[in-house]
């Protein structure tokens, strides 16, 4: 693959972003209406292609429970507010009218209260009890401390997620470092893990058993990780890449692993693009934050916003849309993109001809830039 010299003594890939790419229509139409956006993932099938990131500021047990009826499905934080408070709704009202000069320290002192394990078996109860599939997610660093109150909360779908995750994270002065490769075969649950970049890092992340992984790293408007870290790929190049591992994966063991893109999506336009380049479905956190019946009220935030060292990102002002069905199916009043977003996706596959997801994989891009 060729390089571009960023100097005399560097070379580097030239990578893509959703901006800088465009889906090719193909010889034919097809009506919107014979259009199936739904897709499987283990023994679930979703009838959209969408998860809620598990942030704070987008999902909650009562957004959960609505973006399962709606066809889609929510990761709650299974270290969030929702698990560490009986009631966070205050917390959350502060953190939103907080002083831009105040909300970091807040934020820090807020999740400064430990993850209690009977809410996260409360919460999974609220969102099962619902008649809905339950999804939470935790980090990798805290994911072996959660386990039993995750395996008898009897959660349907488990997200490993982080800002990168490895196969094995390696630590001087621990006896057990987390292995995914023997932690993920011990559940007996689905799990996706994530985030990745490189044909490698998916590459082994997939070979740890995991039915999904969430491809992209400081693509997202909640993250600030390039800017304090220096780490991250353009989405297109990262989930073409994990493209790539994906079907050497496939050729070695038979076992498709599925691609969630995670970041740098805020229209249907620019969910079809990821698709194309090889997602079975996407994450998505900023658009949601949106609603007008999203916790954060107009807000979001991640995890890492609240480190108590080193915190990437803060809490970031979206302004309100819409509700939770207008963003995600409509309908939309304008055509400013960031509404009705499967309604986009769907018109988008029909225009190309594409009845499926599977089909949309496999149309033809151009760079654009």
């Amino acid at each position: 693959m060729s390089e571009v010299d960023i100097g005399m003594g560097k070379a580097g890939r030239r990578a893509y972003s959703l901006d800088e790419v465009a889906i090719v229509p193909s010889r034919r139409t097809r009506d919107p209406e014979d259009v199936d956006l739904a897709w499987e993932i283990d023994a679930f099938r979703f009838e959209l292609p969408v998860i809620a990131s598990g942030m704070d500021g987008v999902v909650s047990p009562t957004t959960a429970i609505a973006f399962g009826q709606l066809g889609a499905v929510a990761a709650l934080n299974l270290e969030g507010l929702w698990t560490r408070y009986e009631d966070p709704t205050e917390l959350l009202v502060e953190i939103a009218e907080a002083p831009d000069d105040e909300v970091s320290e807040r934020l820090r002192a807020i999740y400064r209260e430990p993850v209690k394990p009977d809410l996260i078996g409360q919460r999974v109860k609220e969102i099962r009890k619902a008649g809905v599939i339950s999804c939470g997610a935790v980090t990798p660093h805290r994911v072996e401390d959660l386990t039993d109150a995750i395996v008898a909360a009897e959660l349907d779908l488990l997200v490993i997620q982080g800002t990168v995750v490895s196969a094995e994270h390696v630590t001087k002065g621990v006896d057990d470092p987390l292995n995914l490769k023997t932690f993920v075969r011990r559940l007996d649950l689905p799990v996706l893990v994530g985030g990745c970049s490189s044909y490698q890092a998916a590459l082994h992340l997939m070979r740890t058993g995991a039915a999904g992984i969430l491809v992209g790293v400081g693509a997202g408007r909640s993250s600030s990780t390039r800017r304090v870290l220096g780490t991250g790929v353009a989405q297109a190049t990262a989930i073409a890449d994990a493209r790539a591992a994906r079907m050497r994966h496939l050729d070695e063991t038979g076992v498709y692993v599925h691609i969630i893109a995670d970041g740098g999506m805020a229209t249907g336009g620019d969910i079809a693009k990821a698709i194309v380049c090889g997602a079975d479905a996407v994450m998505l956190g900023a658009p949601f934050a949106a609603a007008v019946d999203a916790p954060g009220r107009g807000h979001h935030w991640g995890l890492a916003a609240a480190h108590p060292t080193l915190p990437r990102g803060s809490r970031v002002a979206v302004g309100t849309r819409g509700t939770l069905e207008q963003i995600l199916t409509g309908p939309a009043p304008d055509d400013r993109g960031d509404l009705n977003l499967m309604g986009a996706l769907r018109r988008a596959m029909a225009l190309c001809g594409h009845a499926t997801l599977k089909e949309l994989q496999k149309a033809d891009l151009v760079v654009t830039s």
